[in-house]
């Protein structure tokens, strides 16, 4: 869904009487500045569905907005149970926001897992609504609940309202021929309606999609619509929501342009199909489905009008392989994966490596090690994605901050990939894949020229006259070799992961050549030519920098600002580049006493940070599957800053 975003002085005023207005025959509107709300149930009872929905209605609105899905590995995991519990949360202000928010300020709980998994993170003097129907003393006892957490007081220091969701429902429904079960799949569209009216979001579209998600079943769609109407009648009538709320558009957030709400993944494939079109290359997508990954292969089937090609291989090596295939035959090769599929494809990059090919390899990394935490996020594939090839196999590494970033990530990846034909790995992960945020549609002549020159003759001259194709011949500037298609008459070469000779690409098992050729391979790496780290420092005397990379930035970001508005000086920067670094980092980390690296992982790049430009960089980690919160790293910078 997209909308127009004006200047703030485009924007009709409004009269706001203190932080409460009251329209003629309404209730209570009260204008608040930012909101954050968890949908929180079964995995089978839409929760991403409906937090989806009511993101979308947001980002129609024009308010500025960060999400964060969280949802279990299990397909179907066991009705009722901790494990099974699906949430979705949403962070919408009317300005710049950066995170999904710390902690919810209303949660919706659709039974008492749901609740019991959630209740920690909800601060005191929140709201809670809860779906009284499913608060049976079975399903109580089954999360250790041995009274009724809304009976026995331990719920009194929030604004509790019970409704029984799953009873209004059906009723809302009794016109339509549906059994109660069936009836009652549709409460996650009462509490849709009832959240969408206690924060004045958009109906139309909502009504749309459903119409649309359910053409086949207009009976079904119907019955949707309905309850979702029930809902926000309920609040328009009932007495225990005496007040709704506001968010106004985050009109001063965003320059002027058409916006729409986008996820990572959807962000990245975009991006990949924007890269083929400036690169004038087909895009070929060799992959095995893996959680968090899938979505791109899901989404880059849709669009063969882009002369997209996507290829469902048998497993990860096959994709891969299918991939660089279609690299040699010219065109813009890319494998999608996760962490445990990297490991498998790593003969096949070091093979890519060795052939010098352009090949993406986007990596969404997901908790691990092994299957790990499929649908959970981490930051743990960096040194994986730097070293895990036999040999010396250097291959360039980028990384997008935001949701909306992959899709500039993907662009850049590609640029460095055609340009110094390399393979290039891009690290997103399951934080960015399945969060999303308002995004800016650039216009077309803002993205960058891709496009390359295939060798289309003879590059060398040999002692006796004759005109020849090296294979290996380079770039003087970029150390790049030729990218010869297949069936270019003249151009026959030879392929195949055994070394090749300088020039001319012949099999050589010679000593002097090989080092040489590894050397070549790592200072084209080396010299690829990516912009300076820039850094945030507002005040100029900030003895503390805090250096991150991935997804981390909105939370950093959010922490810094804390601190400086509590009258701290502390500086930022943030990696988009991993291999090889920006040629400016060392300066900027000679600059500060003292350097802190948060990260989803162990400390990966901050052993690197310590190994090439020896500095005492500070690691602040955490591994639970989660991204940081704001909160966490603003106390964890402040000790930094205190010493």
């Amino acid at each position: 869904m997209t909308s127009q975003v004006s200047s703030p002085a485009e924007q009709a005023d409004e009269t706001v009487v203190g932080e409460q207005r009251k329209p003629a025959g309404a209730k209570d509107v009260r204008r608040l500045d930012r909101v954050i709300i968890r949908f929180a149930g079964d995995s089978g009872d839409g929760m991403q569905l409906t937090g989806d929905r009511f993101t979308s209605e947001t980002a129609s609105f024009g308010n500025d907005l960060s999400t964060l899905p969280n949802f279990p590995a299990e397909i179907r995991a066991p009705a009722g149970t901790l494990p099974g519990v699906s949430s979705f949360q949403l962070h919408f202000a009317d300005h710049d926001i950066l995170t999904p928010g710390d902690a919810p300020n209303v949660l919706v709980a659709m039974n008492p897992a749901a609740l019991k998994a959630n209740i920690g993170d909800v601060p005191r003097g929140a709201e809670v609504i809860v779906n009284t129907d499913e608060f049976t003393k079975r399903a109580m006892q089954k999360v250790g609940y041995e009274t009724s957490p809304l009976e026995d007081g331990s719920l009194d220091g929030f604004q509790v309202h019970p409704v029984p969701l799953t009873t209004l429902t059906v009723e809302a429904l009794k016109d339509f021929e549906l059994s109660r079960k069936d009836a009652g799949r549709s409460k996650n569209m009462f509490a849709l309606g009832l959240l969408s009216w206690m924060y004045h979001r958009p109906t139309e579209g909502t009504e749309r999609f459903l119409r649309q998600k359910f053409a086949k079943k207009p009976d079904i769609a119907e019955a949707n619509i309905a309850a979702f109407r029930a809902g926000w009648n309920f609040g328009e009538t009932t007495e225990d929501f005496a007040v709704s709320y506001e968010v106004a558009p985050a009109t001063t957030a965003f320059p002027t342009g058409t916006y729409r709400n986008i996820s990572g993944n959807l962000a990245l494939s975009y991006g990949l199909i924007a890269a083929s079109r400036q690169a004038d290359l087909p895009l070929y997508l060799g992959s095995y489905p893996i959680t968090p990954a899938s979505d791109i292969l899901h989404e880059l089937s849709k669009h063969k009008n882009f002369g997209v090609r996507t290829f469902q291989a048998e497993d990860e090596i096959a994709g891969i392989g299918a991939a660089l295939g279609a690299a040699f035959g010219g065109s813009l090769a890319v494998t999608t994966t996760s962490g445990p599929g990297v490991a498998l494809k790593s003969e096949t990059i070091g093979l890519a490596v060795s052939l010098e090919l352009p090949l993406l390899i986007v990596d969404i990394q997901r908790g691990g090690p092994s299957t790990g935490l499929p649908t959970k996020t981490e930051q743990a594939d960096l040194l994986q994605a730097m070293y895990g090839r036999n040999g010396e196999a250097p291959v360039p590494v980028v990384a997008p901050r935001t949701p909306a970033d992959c899709f500039e990530a993907s662009l850049e990846a590609a640029r460095i990939a055609l340009t110094y034909r390399t393979p290039v790995f891009l690290l997103s992960d399951g934080y960015l894949a399945n969060g999303s945020e308002p995004w800016r549609i650039p216009e077309p002549d803002e993205l960058p020229d891709l496009r390359v020159q295939f060798a289309s003759g003879p590059n060398h001259t040999l002692e006796d006259g004759t005109d020849v194709f090296w294979p290996y011949l380079r770039d003087p500037a970029t150390l790049a070799r030729p990218w010869a298609v297949p069936g270019t008459p003249g151009l026959e070469h030879r392929i195949g992961g055994i070394e090749k000779q300088d020039g001319t690409g012949n099999i050589s098992y010679d000593p002097a050549n090989h080092d040489f050729m590894v050397r070549t391979r790592q200072a084209k790496v080396d010299g690829i030519e990516v912009p300076d780290l820039e850094v945030d420092d507002a005040s100029g005397d900030a003895r503390v920098l805090v250096l991150g990379w991935g997804s981390t930035y909105g939370p950093i970001t959010a922490a810094v600002r804390r601190l400086r508005a509590a009258g701290q000086s502390i500086a930022q920067a943030h990696l988009r580049h991993l291999n090889p670094f920006p040629r400016n980092l060392g300066e900027v980390l000679k600059r500060y006493d003292k350097v802190v690296v948060p990260e989803m992982n162990l400390g990966q790049l901050a052993t690197l940070i310590r190994a090439k430009y020896l500095v005492d960089a500070v690691s602040y980690n955490q591994v639970n599957g989660m991204p940081f919160k704001a909160e966490q790293l603003a106390t964890a910078l402040k000790e930094a800053i205190d010493g």
